[in-house]
């Protein structure tokens, strides 16, 4: 893969990574393929080979049957999907949604949006450290509740949760369980039949394929009431014509997962070098969630005495892309609502910046940008 300017370092890959060589050239493929896939003929019967290929080759990568997935646009309707459409057709004595404090503002809306609408909800706490807090989670787990969801691993501290240590209880008590999984995959290994979990939520362009496609996973026997109503496509779950350029690109990204997830778990020694680095040549800097299991290509850190949008633009004239711990809504600046739900202050959220590396990231950019990271945060802190 090139980058999109090679005097470039991209260190953002949890909010998008560059399509691998294979999506682009499955993309190109199914351009050629463009008949509608739900229609009868030879053309669209082209279509829907390529679409079920895909399919398959997604069912191996997370180790599901191919009807289990619900091909979406994404995680965040997959997240909404999962959410609302279990609780349209909930049984009336479950009525409670369970979910952690730091989840995408996917799930954190939906179940407000919830919680307006007469359902209780419980937001699990989560330390500075990044742990959940069990004893929370089992006070309030009961025969009303309905759904669990927790994410797999936090997108901002890159924190794993141990989801598949919770499944059992939450299934004893009669509920179902759902995670946004989208930061593990790639990174980490999915066997969803192992898990045993109901529903899961993926995102295509957080794992080297392309924006605008998603999966929901739902486990053969559960109900949901569709969001989109319309045509039958997906079994009747999700009506719309299929997206089908951003589906083979997933597909064809899935056939290479192994290779994925063995460049990605090489990452954890250039991060853990850069962290080493880092603390050693900056004094008042906080890596946040160092202390629990995290994913090996994230580091979110805590930097005392600058404001992280300034150090991203600092950084960004250097040639050097990252995110920081603060979200733009409605246009104005907030401070980031992972960071402040583990008990962060605004300052301190308003002062962290996420480092994720990619599977082509190198040694040499890696170095430059932590030397350029603590030239700019020296010289932002003499300006105060």
């Amino acid at each position: 893969m090139k980058p999109l300017d090679k005097n470039r370092i991209y260190l953002d890959h949890n909010a998008t990574t560059e399509p691998r060589f294979s999506a682009k050239k499955a993309v190109k493929k199914a351009l050629n393929y463009w008949g509608n896939p739900s229609s009868i003929h030879q053309d669209a019967s082209k279509a829907k080979n390529l679409l079920w290929s895909a399919r398959q080759n997604l069912s191996h990568f997370l180790n599901c049957h191919p009807l289990e997935i619900i091909f979406t646009s994404g995680a965040s309707e997959s997240n909404n999907y999962a959410i609302k459409g279990l609780f349209q057709v909930q049984n009336k004595t479950r009525n409670e949604l369970i979910i952690s404090s730091v989840e995408h503002p996917s799930v954190l809306y939906t179940a407000d949006f919830l919680s307006q609408k007469g359902f209780k909800v419980h937001k699990i706490p989560v330390s500075k450290q990044g742990f959940l807090d069990e004893a929370f989670f089992e006070k309030h787990l009961s025969e009303k509740t309905l759904l669990v969801s927790i994410m797999s691993a936090n997108n901002e501290t890159g924190v794993i949760f141990p989801i598949e240590k919770w499944v059992k209880k939450i299934h004893e008590k009669g509920a179902l369980f759902h995670s946004d999984m989208v930061q593990f995959l790639g990174k980490r290994k999915v066997d969803l039949k192992k898990l045993e979990i109901d529903l899961a939520s993926f995102s295509a362009h957080k794992c080297y394929s392309l924006q605008g496609c998603g999966i929901l996973y739902c486990k053969k026997g559960i109900m949901l009431e569709s969001l989109i109503h319309g045509g039958p496509q997906e079994r009747q779950r999700r009506a719309g014509t299929e997206n089908l350029t951003g589906i083979v690109a997933f597909g064809s990204v899935a056939k290479e997962g192994d290779i994925i997830l063995k460049k990605t778990q090489k990452l954890k020694s250039l991060r853990d070098n850069m962290e080493k680095y880092i603390l050693s040549h900056l004094k008042k800097v906080e890596i946040i969630g160092h202390k629990a299991l995290r994913l090996d290509n994230t580091s979110c850190l805590c930097i005392s005495g600058i404001h992280g949008e300034t150090l991203l633009m600092n950084l960004d004239l250097k040639g050097i892309s990252v995110s920081v711990g603060s979200a733009c809504g409605s246009g104005k600046l907030k401070s980031s609502s992972v960071l402040t739900a583990m008990g962060f202050t605004q300052k301190e959220a308003f002062s962290s910046i996420r480092i994720s590396l990619g599977i082509e990231t190198t040694k040499e950019q890696i170095e430059y940008f932590q030397k350029a990271l603590v030239e700019s945060v020296n010289r932002l802190r003499n300006l105060e």
